[in-house]
């Protein structure tokens, strides 16, 4: 599980709960069914308007990419595995790798290695596994685009609920008692809205857009590691290639883990 991702709504239900408390407003107010058929509903069929049937059918799995964990291998796995097999490659050769293949989870890792192995050229093999990663790209920014929408159109039904919640209690002024109670509630819709926009929906699309940059500058170091062993580079090199793109501690410890494990 992301617990970023928890912790973040958590903190913010935390954050505009105990702002009521010391304004004096009763969390009673929030039960306005009104107020949340118009920012909920209305948000969910605004973007089923914005997007074609194809990508509102990507929500649900976006949601479980936003609440969990990224599956792709991190630098620091990638460096001994990196490695390893320019071990295996200096020693026996590029078709030894073959038999590694099945242990790759990673397809895109899997698929370089495997042109790699069938004698594929560097330009061929870079050109292949970067045009996926720009495809990558597109659709991730398509996917985050869903929750950045829906960021927009939030806080914009939350004035038309509080519009419409202030025509119906100014069309009903005989009870000044109740009068305020009706105003009150009005702008319930546009705290929703606001809360729902840029508390969930605009932080939400952050999150896919930084898992995505993550993810392409991973599959860009695994391209390199690929050519790297292609090219029949020395383990040593490979291993300072790829460290060099951790930050300057992190690259000690994984040198340091290297040399222990070679040595």
């Amino acid at each position: 599980m992301d617990k970023t991702s928890v912790i973040g709504i958590i903190l913010g239900v935390i954050a505009v709960g105990l702002g009521m408390y010391f304004k004096g407003v009763s969390p009673a107010v929030l039960i306005n069914p009104a107020a949340i058929l118009i920012i909920l509903v209305g948000t969910a069929a605004a973007v089923v308007i914005a997007f074609p049937t194809h990508e509102i059918k990507k929500v649900p799995k976006l949601f479980k990419v936003i609440f969990t964990e990224s599956t792709t291998p991190t630098v620091e796995q990638l460096i001994p595995l990196f490695v390893d097999w320019a071990n295996i490659a200096r020693r026996e050769g590029l078709l030894a790798l073959e038999a590694k293949l099945d242990d790759i989870d990673d397809p895109f890792l899997r698929n370089g290695l495997s042109m790699a192995i069938d004698g594929q050229t560097q330009e061929f093999i870079r050109d292949v596994m970067t045009e996926e990663i720009v495809a990558m790209e597109e659709r991730h920014e398509a996917n985050a685009a869903i929750f950045s929408q829906a960021g927009t159109y939030a806080p914009t039904l939350g004035v038309l609920g509080a519009v419409i919640g202030l025509i119906a209690a100014l069309g009903n002024m005989e009870n000044i008692a109740e009068l305020g109670k009706a105003i009150s509630a009005a702008f319930v819709a546009t705290m929703l809205g606001i809360f729902t926009g840029y508390v969930l929906w605009h932080p939400f699309a952050n999150k896919l857009r930084r898992k995505s940059k993550e993810e392409a500058r991973v599959r860009y170091i695994m391209i390199e590691g690929v050519l790297s062993i292609l090219e029949g580079q020395a383990p040593r090199m490979i291993e300072q290639k790829l460290a060099s793109y951790l930050p300057e501690n992190e690259r000690r410890q994984a040198l340091v883990q290297g040399e222990t494990a070679n040595g």
